[in-house]
């Protein structure tokens, strides 16, 4: 982020202590059993509280104080596990602690955190909000951990792009890995051309600030290889094919992917997990000039495959295919790519629940197991080879838009299949990178999606 626009805010976490008011999150079954504090009991019933799903009531002592707050998990307790998120938005001011839950501590920490993000780097920023004691029996440096990750994809995505330029996305990039003593390095301009990433170079010349691929290296050589690759669209007017303004007015998020596997990147750093860790980004961005490429232009590319340019909206599967097929040239052991790459997936299956592609049975159960275990929502969509056929272009090896308009989040992952080496383990996941409406984890704006499933997938495969 741009450094005048950086704030460092307060963690949303307090130590324990004995002055940390409490907070019984019961259902209106919990409500009338009974069963726990008598006077919070009482004054739910006289106030006429039914514990709805998210509401909070606030409940007072003898003397008249604050003394603690029901917060409602609906009819028996059957709500949205991140609920408690709410929590961190609608509590006052002050220390809090959870007194009885039928939601799991670390599941409740998790979304108190996620909950109390705030983007303010705009406007200044309001006061202290509640925090949260993280019980006693939860693993404070992984919620903390997570939590961490999950804000910085949000304020990359959220910072806009006069702030959040290839420029400063490499400047980010470099702060991260400098953090946590990673080795970087950076092919811009026209070096990509001398170095082979034709595509790269091609999407983004026509802007003033010039294409380059981010690189960072960290981990321990011999260890299992897992590479990372993340779209870096800093904004997508859509080129000469360009955007209605409707559509063009969230294009700051088209970095959505390299805004998560950083994020991964971060958590997998400070875990400490023993693997050797590389992370590519192809930051661009897709403007509008005499140097822009054009419908009908022919492209070149890194794998030697060449592209028909049938329309230059579809620029995010061009600058990952050079990406994908360098990081194949390591030969990973798991290749990961991130991308808000089409408008398809959204409609396949709206804005919470990205797809995700593999040929790998192993690690699509693994997935969609750590995907439900996290609450991190993922649906696996088919490689479905039939549909290569649409992926073949006229003059060229392949188009990058397929004619039709079916399946489109499918033929995309299908064009990035061609660019991947056959025995790679390799999973695609075609997010969205936003949260279009409000939710008691997660305000409007930019979000981690999948991010923490697969930092489950990998620290099991490979624990500390």
């Amino acid at each position: 982020m741009a450094p005048h626009h950086h704030i460092e805010r307060p963690s949303p976490f307090a130590p324990m202590s004995d002055e940390a008011l409490p907070i019984w999150a019961v259902s209106r079954a919990d409500i009338e059993r009974g069963g726990f504090d008598e006077t919070a009991l009482a004054w739910a019933k006289n106030a006429g509280f039914t514990a709805a799903e998210g509401t909070v009531l606030l409940t007072p002592g003898r003397d008249g104080k604050l003394a603690g707050a029901l917060f409602g998990l609906g009819e028996n307790g059957d709500c949205h596990p991140l609920a408690g998120g709410r929590l961190a938005r609608a509590l006052p001011a002050g220390d809090w602690r959870i007194e009885k839950s039928s939601i799991p501590g670390a599941v409740m920490a998790l979304a108190f955190g996620m909950g109390a993000y705030r983007f303010e780097s705009y406007k200044k920023p309001k006061p202290q909000g509640p925090r949260l004691v993280i019980p006693a029996d939860v693993d404070a440096e992984a919620i903390a951990r997570s939590v961490a990750a999950v804000r910085l994809a949000r304020d990359l995505v959220n910072t806009p792009a006069n702030d959040m330029g290839p420029d400063a996305l490499e400047q980010a990039f470099r702060a991260l890995a400098g953090h946590y003593q990673a080795k970087t390095s950076v092919v811009a301009g026209d070096d990509l051309i001398a170095k082979g990433f034709p595509m790269i170079h091609a999407v983004g010349r026509a802007a003033d600030q010039p294409p380059r691929l981010l690189e960072m290296r960290w981990g321990r050589a011999g260890a299992p290889k897992l590479t990372l690759v993340g779209k870096g669209v800093c904004f997508d007017t859509g080129g000469l094919d360009i955007k209605p303004p409707a559509s063009m007015l969230n294009m700051k998020k088209d970095m959505g992917g390299a805004a998560n596997v950083m994020a991964l990147a971060m958590m997998i750093m400070d875990a400490g997990l023993p693997v050797d860790l590389r992370v590519l980004i192809p930051a661009v961005e897709n403007s509008i000039s005499a140097q822009s490429f054009r419908p009908g232009d022919v492209l070149s590319s890194r794998k030697g495959l060449s592209v028909q340019i049938d329309n230059t909206d579809a620029e995010g599967r061009l600058v990952l295919a050079d990406a994908l097929t360098y990081a194949c040239e390591d030969k990973p052991d798991l290749l990961i790519d991130m991308a808000t790459l089409t408008g398809a997936a959204r409609v396949a299956l709206g804005p919470d629940l990205p797809p995700f592609y593999t040929d790998d049975e192993t690690l699509a159960g693994d997935i969609a197991t750590a995907s439900v275990d996290v609450i991190d929502p993922l649906w696996r969509m088919p490689l479905y080879k039939p549909y290569e056929a649409d992926v073949a272009a006229r003059i060229a090896d392949l188009t990058n838009a397929p004619a039709g308009g079916f399946a489109g989040s499918i033929t995309a992952a299908l064009f990035l299949k061609r660019f991947v080496e056959p025995d790679t383990c390799w999973a695609h996941f075609d997010i969205l990178g936003w949260s279009p409406k409000d939710r008691p984890h997660a305000p409007i704006g930019g979000e981690a999606q999948a991010i923490r499933a697969l930092f489950s997938v990998i620290s099991q495969r490979h624990p500390v």
